[in-house]
């Protein structure tokens, strides 16, 4: 047995959101009176909880955006493989990242000869 998540449109969410905050209703209340509560209250609480979380960090804008899927994490975009560099870039920051490594082994050496130099000074004086 699939359950079927009812897709709320984007005006029908800031209009609950609306009127629970100007009539300081709470998300259950919120819930019943707009009949959210098809599986539970505590769901639907959750929901509108988050719809209102939406609201208040990215305004109306936010609750117009698709949230469904899991978001990539190298690039932010949602749902799917992350988008390949161009061949270019990837052998560019291969590049980047072999010779930022031999600069930090470089200077590594490089403190260590000065250390061993200011310990051999040291042991003359």
């Amino acid at each position: 047995m699939s359950k079927k998540q009812k897709k709320y449109s984007s005006e029908f969410k800031i209009r609950v959101i609306m009127d629970m905050r100007e009539n300081r209703l709470g998300y259950r209340e919120t819930a019943r009176k707009y009949n959210l509560a098809r599986q539970s209250e505590a769901s639907a609480a959750t929901m509108l909880h988050r719809w209102e979380r939406i609201y208040l960090e990215e305004g109306a804008e936010g609750l117009m955006k698709e949230r469904r899927g899991k978001a990539c994490s190298a690039s932010g975009t949602r749902k799917g493989r992350p988008p390949k560099f161009d061949k270019k870039v990837e052998e560019d920051l291969i590049a980047e990242n072999q010779r930022l490594r031999m600069e930090i082994e470089y200077l590594k050496k490089l403190d260590a000869l000065v250390q061993k130099r200011l310990q051999e000074e040291k042991k003359k004086q």
